[in-house]
């Protein structure tokens, strides 16, 4: 019996690799293993490559018994040194063998084995590696529906060769600079180390696509440093903003928000080799729609071009028909693209559009792209996909004429929720009760709001006063209703949804902070809102809960329903800061952004895509969600949002200005942005506290402090 496949993005966290596992990711490729640096079968590890498991075993033994683990070192996001020992001898406390595996990943993978010998004799080691591949989709994999497949293994001149039984189009090669005895699946070395010796091998995995062998991130003999996955890095870092700060943990956590977010970009596969960034490992190293669209948001002050990137590729997907299998309708912007062995058989094609709240964040960004220095041809070529995404939200999305962006998937194979709390109990009442679709998400209407004040802009911008004036009187008429549908006077926070009878899906959650940083929200609400959030139903001490821990479905060690998301606490801070002038709105977001970065401290400075919710009295320390995906794309850039808003950091390169109101947390001391580039301007900032130390711009250009 064929299994039926499961939607593109079930919305429900996935199994992950176990306690301890070890991720590297580079592009659209990564690898998930032990602390050991096995690929263990059975389990959710594997090399993958374009969204499939390229191998689902790579197990080293070292005299028959796997070694023993003492340490494992990330330098970057796609190398790992695994430090090991063989097992002592029965009876003994210590080995004398030192066994080393430094692996880097690119659109393959390349292992440097060593064994050092610090005893005093020479020793005989027998090292064995069991290679296996399944090349199932990545889902399969995710959803634990693998299976026990097996890859058709041959050997030829000292290689071992691994194909697809199903598509010998998909298959990997492996190789070692010293030969080894190849057998059906196993590479043998037997070797003897001397007193004070080592011994090397140089092992590589080379995945064929078509038949055509991908290149090796590293030729034998070649220094990791050059290395295609380093020359990447090191150009991604030459053209980014530098971001330091006198506070250790912050500086530490934005170098490692560089560099993940480096690793974490793609390059479409045309002439034009367009960036874009992959919302996360091991499960999302692919487009999203919102996920894609937030991150580049947030990364915009380091770099420009990979928000541009996004917003190209994501038009060039936009829908084109009405396709209720895939969700498909004109001018919709997609939620997920996938490329594996399944891809067109998931859902009836490899791109899945069931979202409702990437449509109006691509027009938002692509108004903050020209406000920092985007190619104005480049923005001018996407005012018609901006157009297309309107017409969606006015035909499509507002499906009932009430005004309001509503969602219902098409049918049983989408997602039930589509917002960004997409899990199928994501959306409920302040009893617990879930949410009965159509429904209406209260930061979607946010979000709608700011894309017409966008386009409006846009408008403006190239000679369409007429039609600027239009988008801004449907924003006001929609910030109207919202407030008269979605305000609960007597709760003091906003519906989090209108359900399929217009009630109040009344529960208190992090989505009404999304209304402060879209900007729906009237000074009045936002001060009672403010109030609300900072109450330790909402504020765990590392950061705001996505369900207060008074309402019905709170369980703090749930996905959505009062964890904690990084990405979705920043996007509260940046609101709170918008609505500054309101009273405690600094003080709470400076409380939510020091807890935040506790918690990032805690995870050795990468924040991960959620953590549990309990409160920071219980725990002094957050508690990991045990399959929160890491790195992540927008928790890794969430940093940079909370450093942006706290500088009041709003450049507009078309008219030469840039404004700059800080609100520094003292314990950040002095913040310097080295090389911010707006346009074809290098601009250099320091600012403490509420004081700008310094800014260079040239004559023509107006700073504004206030």
């Amino acid at each position: 019996m064929t299994a039926v496949p499961a939607p593109l993005n079930s919305g429900e966290p996935a199994g992950f690799g176990g306690a301890g596992s070890v991720t590297l990711v580079e592009g659209a490729t990564f690898c998930l293993s032990n602390r050991l640096g096995d690929v263990e079968q059975g389990r959710p590890h594997g090399l993958f490559f374009r969204d499939a498991r390229v191998l689902s075993r790579w197990e080293l033994m070292v005299d028959g018994k796997p070694a023993e683990s003492l340490s494992v070192l990330t330098p970057e996001a796609f190398i790992a040194r695994f430090v090991l020992r063989r097992p002592p001898q029965e009876g003994l406390a210590d080995s004398t063998l030192l066994v080393v595996r430094e692996r880097i990943i690119a659109d393959g993978m390349h292992e440097v084995l060593s064994l050092e010998n610090m005893g005093r004799e020479p020793t005989a080691v027998t090292l064995e590696l069991h290679v296996d591949a399944d090349f199932v989709d990545l889902f399969a994999v995710k959803e634990g529906r693998a299976g026990h497949v097996r890859a058709e293994i041959s050997v030829a001149d000292g290689e071992l060769l691994l194909h697809d039984r199903t598509d010998r189009m998909r298959g990997i090669t492996i190789t070692s600079t010293v030969e080894p005895a190849v057998l059906p699946g196993t590479l043998v070395w037997r070797v003897v180390v001397p007193v004070g010796g080592m011994w090397k091998t140089e092992i590589i995995a080379q995945p064929t696509l078509g038949n055509q062998q991908v290149p090796a991130p590293l030729t034998p003999g070649e220094h990791v440093g050059v290395s295609a996955p380093c020359r990447k890095i090191e150009a991604w870092r030459d053209t980014a903003t530098d971001i330091v700060s006198a506070d250790a943990v912050l500086t530490q956590v934005l170098r490692r928000t560089e560099s993940d977010l480096g690793a974490l970009r793609i390059h479409d596969d045309t002439a034009e080799g367009r960036p874009f960034v992959a919302a996360g490992a091991p499960w999302f190293m692919t487009l999203f729609g919102r996920d894609s669209l937030l991150t580049a948001w947030m990364a915009l002050p380091l770099s420009v071009d990979l928000a541009l990137g996004t917003l190209q590729q994501l038009a060039e997907l936009q829908g084109r028909e009405v396709n209720p299998i895939t969700e498909e309708q004109p001018g919709r912007i997609m939620h997920e693209m996938r490329r594996g062995p399944s891809g067109g058989q998931v859902l009836g094609g490899t791109i899945y559009y069931g979202t409702a709240d990437a449509t109006p964040l691509f027009v938002m960004l692509l108004a903050e792209c020209h406000r920092w220095g985007a190619d104005p041809a480049a923005i001018e070529d996407l005012l018609p996909a901006a157009d297309a995404a309107l017409d969606w939200i006015m035909r499509y999305g507002d499906r009932d004429g009430d005004g309001f962006v509503e969602y219902r998937r098409a049918t049983d194979r989408g997602l039930v929720n589509q917002g960004w709390k997409d899990s199928f109990d994501g959306i409920n009442d302040a009893g617990g009760h879930l949410a009965q679709a159509p429904i209406a998400l209260c930061e979607v209407q946010g979000y709608v709001h700011a894309a017409l004040l966008a386009r409006a802009e846009l408008a403006d911008v190239f000679g369409q006063p007429r039609r600027a004036a239009r988008l801004r009187d449907r924003a006001d008429e929609l910030r109207g209703k919202f407030a008269e549908q979605f305000w609960m006077p007597d709760r003091g926070w906003y519906a989090v949804a209108l359900d399929a009878t217009k009630r109040h899906v009344d529960a208190l959650t992090s989505n009404s902070a999304h209304c402060l940083w879209a900007g729906i929200a009237s000074d009045e609400h936002a001060a009672e809102l403010v109030r609300q959030l900072a109450k330790e139903e909402m504020d765990t001490g590392f950061g705001l809960r996505t369900l207060a821990s008074n309402m019905g479905a709170y369980n703090p060690m749930s996905y959505h329903c009062g964890s904690v998301w990084p990405h979705d606490t920043a996007i509260a801070v940046a609101g709170l800061l918008r609505y500054g002038h309101v009273p405690g709105a600094v003080e709470l977001a400076t409380r939510l952004a020091g807890g935040l970065l506790d918690a990032a401290a805690a995870f050795d400075g990468r924040l991960p895509e959620l953590f549990c919710g309990f409160p920071r009295a219980r725990f002094a320390v957050p508690v990991p969600y045990p399959t929160s995906c890491s790195p992540q794309a927008w928790a890794s850039a969430a940093p940079l949002l909370l450093v942006r808003s706290f500088l009041g950091l709003n450049p507009d390169v078309p008219n030469r200005t840039l404004r700059v109101r800080p609100r520094l947390p003292e314990s950040w001391g002095r913040v310097t942005l080295t090389a911010l580039r707006l346009g074809d301007l290098s601009v250099d900032v320091e600012a403490e506290g509420s004081t700008v130390h310094s800014v260079r711009l040239p004559d023509d250009w107006q700073l504004i402090t206030e």
